[in-house]
């Protein structure tokens, strides 16, 4: 796996809400906003599926995620790819759930989506954009 730099994780951080990109097993992509994502390491995210449709059917087809994150005070963006595992149960599920209903004790917290972070690119406009930073 793939280790976040800090400027990384400090745009990520930073991002609110994120756009996440998934696709079908057909490849038909779908991209949604998601409020609760953390870093949990600097190889791993965690994002909690409160309301997710197409992206849930989508990550049990195809478990690939791209994440978008963009600082406008540092002009800094990065796309950060990662494969997915998705729980319903156990150590990482119960965790998500805490910090979900610590935010909202209303949100369902349905399932949790562990990123394990497999490539980071520049998405920055320039001579940089594209290219592999991790």
């Amino acid at each position: 796996m793939v280790k976040m730099p800090p400027d990384v994780k400090d745009t990520l951080q930073k991002q609110k809400p994120v756009p996440i990109a998934t696709a079908s097993k057909d490849g038909m992509p779908n991209v949604v906003f998601v409020g609760l994502l953390k870093i949990v390491d600097d190889e791993t995210l965690m994002i909690a599926d409160n309301f997710f449709y197409k992206t849930a059917r989508n990550l049990a087809e195809n478990p690939k995620i791209s994440i978008l994150c963009y600082n406008g005070e540092t002009k800094k963006s990065f796309q950060i790819k990662g494969d997915v595992t998705v729980s319903i149960a156990g150590e990482n599920f119960e965790q998500m759930r805490k910090w979900v209903h610590g935010v909202n004790e209303k949100l369902p917290a349905k399932s949790c989506v562990m990123v394990k972070i497999t490539e980071i690119y520049n998405a920055m406009w320039g001579p940089a954009a594209g290219k592999k930073v991790a």
